[in-house]
């Protein structure tokens, strides 16, 4: 949610910061905006897309080698221009951008106006600048100080960046609670700061994750770090694991296409070291010194939102099953405000791709407070809820930049399932043959996604027929519930039909007064332990002329005489079915939104890392 952009060295800003913005459209936003150091302060903003900005700044040509860029999403304030960052302080010498918020901005903002402040927009950003420079002016310090006492009044979160044209040669930068990356350029003569790595790759793969409560002094030749409370810091450089070409689109039209393609390598990647199956073995190398308590937790609490959250749901099947540990799902969002029950020795699993969900974060603190072992699965290495964690595991699926998670969900039900059968084989609570099958046929998944999504050119016509539909129902039983989910919000989130996913067997307590010839229903009818039911519940649909549309195991000869269209998928073990199930739903999602002329990776009002509550 939001970006930012900034850089410090020789090159020309201006070209820099724009490419960076685009690298970060990814995140969901409503406006950009530019402010560059030349000898006196430039900003530049507008509400919209980037490449508005682009037409907007074009004749100003702006020039210098110092700049700081930003997209935002709507908190405080509705998109504007004036709403738009950067923000400058009254006196127009400072200028920030901000990720985050400022919860008691209310309280400063009247506290200012009383000192005679002068507000042009609507956001909490403004009041945070201007409170810096009431800060400098009371205590007549150096801006770098002005920022510290600043934030030490600030209640709330923030990714900050701020400039000033008094002090042309220094960028100053602060987190807490929303992430900010710092890339050191080869010739340590450069330094460029991100939202994430994804502007960054670019130039350099090193780079220096802030912490919470640090600030950052940046120059051309160099870094310095400090803790809100002044206490220097060593900075650690870590080396990022990211290729250039994994952010760009390589061939296809969207990020999303190209990331339902990646999926049979990031499955690998994700297994890749961990897998042992000729050796019935399962090893998690991030989860070690902590394993015990895992193995000896009276119970497991999974924590996530979103696509996060259905993967957790997966994760529950599983862990119960093989493992048999009760577990239980929490939206982290409603699990951290009503006063939980949470006992030392339990083990809670926070799930977040980016690493950064601001609910999940705060849910795993609250959890960790309480006595609580943490194990987080991210895919962003270095990221908030990696490091707030005691182990985990990362998922390996590389960057992944559409807003609707795929690739993501797939490698997140990958390690989870890993994670169980490592359970399971030292709770001694799964045969030595079971194992072995599970494991030898999650050997073989990656070739069988590759072989079900050889159905897309199907799945394209089928998505032609309902492309007009204004609802859909997604049904699904045992492991294919939580897919059920999934698909649903896939297709609600890019397309903008309204979808639910539900229980098949839950059909008959309220969703079946919806069904009618005009509904299309996504049933899950895969072969499994549940086949003989959902069977049931396809004929209790097609008696009520309901669409069906049906996702069923490579050979199936029933179902395709009972529904309108049918999509096959390999056969799997059940517990492994939602690796392939899903699938297609994914790609129905994508070419049901193409077809409606909606930007399947920039879905509105949606952003790719919700970093605030």
């Amino acid at each position: 949610m939001c970006g930012i952009v900034g850089y410090i060295g020789n090159r020309k800003v201006y070209p820099l910061l724009i490419k960076g913005l685009k690298r970060l459209e990814y995140r969901g936003y409503d406006s950009a905006g530019v402010a560059i150091l030349n000898g006196g302060l430039e900003v530049f903003k507008k509400q919209g897309k980037v490449s508005e900005l682009e037409d907007f700044v074009a004749a100003a040509k702006p020039h210098g080698t110092v700049g700081i860029g930003h997209t935002r999403w709507a908190t405080h304030g509705e998109p504007n221009d004036a709403n738009a960052h950067p923000h400058q302080s009254s006196n127009g010498d400072l200028a920030i951008i901000h990720n985050g918020i400022i919860e008691n901005y209310s309280a400063l903002k009247q506290d200012l106006l009383n000192k005679g402040h002068v507000f042009q927009s609507e956001t909490d950003s403004e009041v945070l600048i201007h409170f810096i420079e009431e800060i400098q002016k009371m205590h007549d310090c150096d801006l770098e100080e002005a920022v510290r006492l600043a934030l030490t009044k600030v209640v709330g979160a923030y990714a900050i960046i701020v400039i000033s044209k008094q002090d042309p040669h220094q960028l100053i930068a602060a987190r807490k609670g929303s992430p900010l990356v710092i890339g050191i350029g080869k010739d340590k003569n450069e330094f460029f700061i991100a939202s994430d790595a994804t502007p960054i790759i670019e130039y350099t793969n090193e780079v220096v994750y802030l912490n919470d409560n640090e600030i950052a002094l940046l120059t051309q030749n160099e870094l310095k770090i400090k803790s809100i409370e002044d206490v220097p810091t060593t900075p650690y450089i870590q080396i990022l694991d990211m290729e250039l070409q994994s952010i760009e689109k390589g061939g296809y039209d969207y990020f999303m296409l190209k990331e339902i393609f990646e999926q049979p390598n990031s499955i690998r990647d994700a297994m890749r070291g961990r897998l042992l199956a000729r050796k019935n073995h399962v090893q998690l190398g991030g989860i070690h010194k902590y394993l015990q308590n895992l193995i000896d937790a009276p119970r497991i609490i999974i924590i996530g939102c979103g696509t996060s959250w259905h993967a957790g749901l997966v994760a529950e099947y599983i862990i119960e099953d093989v493992a048999r540990i009760p577990v239980e799902v929490e939206y982290a969002s409603e699990f951290r405000y009503r006063n939980p029950v949470i006992n030392k020795g339990d083990a809670v699993i926070a799930i977040s791709q980016s690493g950064e969900t601001a609910d999940t974060l705060a849910a795993l603190e609250l959890a960790k407070s309480h006595g609580a072992t943490i194990y987080g699965v991210c895919n962003v290495v270095g990221s908030s809820i990696a490091r707030a964690s005691h182990e985990g595991a990362y998922i390996h699926a590389g960057p992944e930049i559409g807003v609707a998670s795929t690739k993501a969900f797939t490698a997140q039900v990958v390690v989870l399932s890993l994670m169980g059968l490592m359970l399971a084989k030292h709770r001694k609570t799964i045969s030595e043959h079971q194992l072995s099958e599970i494991l030898l046929e999650l050997e073989r998944i990656p070739e069988k996604v590759e072989k079900a999504l050889k159905s897309n050119a199907q799945i394209e016509y089928i998505a032609d027929i309902f492309k007009d539909a204004r609802n859909f129902l997604y049904l699904g039983r045992g492991y294919n519930f939580p897919v059920a989910l999934e698909g649903a919000l896939k297709l609600k989130e890019i397309s903008y039909i309204h979808a639910e996913g539900y229980p098949a067997a839950e059909m008959k307590h309220g969703p079946i007064a919806l069904i009618d010839e005009e509904m299309p229903v996504v049933v899950i009818a895969t072969r499994d332990s549940s086949y003989d039911k959902i069977v049931s519940n396809i004929q209790e649909v097609k008696a009520r002329k309901g669409k069906v549309i049906a996702i069923v195991s490579e050979g199936d000869t029933l179902i395709p005489t009972m529904v309108d269209h049918v999509i096959e998928v390999p056969m799997t073990h059940e517990m492994l079915m939602p690796l392939l199930s899903v699938i297609p739903l994914q790609l129905l999602s994508y070419h049901i939104a193409l077809m409606r002329g909606c930007n399947v990776d920039q879905p509105r009002n949606l952003a790719k890392s919700v970093t605030v509550e």
